[in-house]
């Protein structure tokens, strides 16, 4: 007969999760952090560095609310794996103001009422930031093309059309000049 098998709380402890090194230059700030593997910048800015103006909306890359700017590029953050960007440097809303002075896009924001419920807010004003710095925009179907991966389900689009190109314009050439670190 065979003798039963017999497991130990040794033998049925999860293995251990292995934590990676990563650094990043985050508005500004050098911070360094051991995160899972699986850590993605959106977890890592809200969870690790307590940064919730970057918002989690569908967590899959689909609305925007999630967008800053790294490496001078707007990317949905919720996407983006914390040990791939390992030594980017991050810009959030948190990282636009210059003191008590408002960055441009968020005044125009304020000034063109380009929000409602400010949910999708952050990941806007971070994505026209970065656009306007592309150079790009020329037209207000440009930013509507260029804006198109930024959702905002209250339908504010009008408005933040308004706000970006009012900035674009103030810009001279259509670029921005006082976007985010890079």
């Amino acid at each position: 007969m065979d003798t039963p098998i017999v497991a130990t709380a040794q033998d049925t402890a999860p293995p251990a999760v292995e934590r990676v090194p990563v650094t990043f230059e985050i508005n500004g700030k050098t911070q360094s952090f051991e995160v899972e593997a699986w850590t993605t910048l959106l977890d890592l800015l809200r969870e690790h560095c307590h940064l919730t103006g970057t918002k989690k909306g569908c967590d899959h890359g689909q609305c925007g609310a999630c967008t800053a700017i790294v490496g001078g590029q707007r990317i949905n953050t919720c996407l983006a794996l914390a040990a791939v960007r390992d030594g980017a440097s991050i810009t959030t809303i948190e990282g636009l103001a210059q003191g008590d002075s408002l960055h441009p896009v968020q005044q125009a924001f304020i000034d063109h009422d380009a929000f409602q419920c400010g949910y999708c807010t952050p990941g806007q004003i971070c994505s026209a930031v970065a656009m306007l710095d592309e150079g790009r925009v020329k037209s207000k179907d440009d930013i509507r093309e260029l804006m198109s991966g930024n959702l905002c389900r209250c339908g504010a689009y009008v408005n933040i059309v308004a706000a970006i190109l009012e900035v674009a314009n103030r810009a001279g050439s259509g670029r921005q000049s006082q976007g985010a670190r890079s």
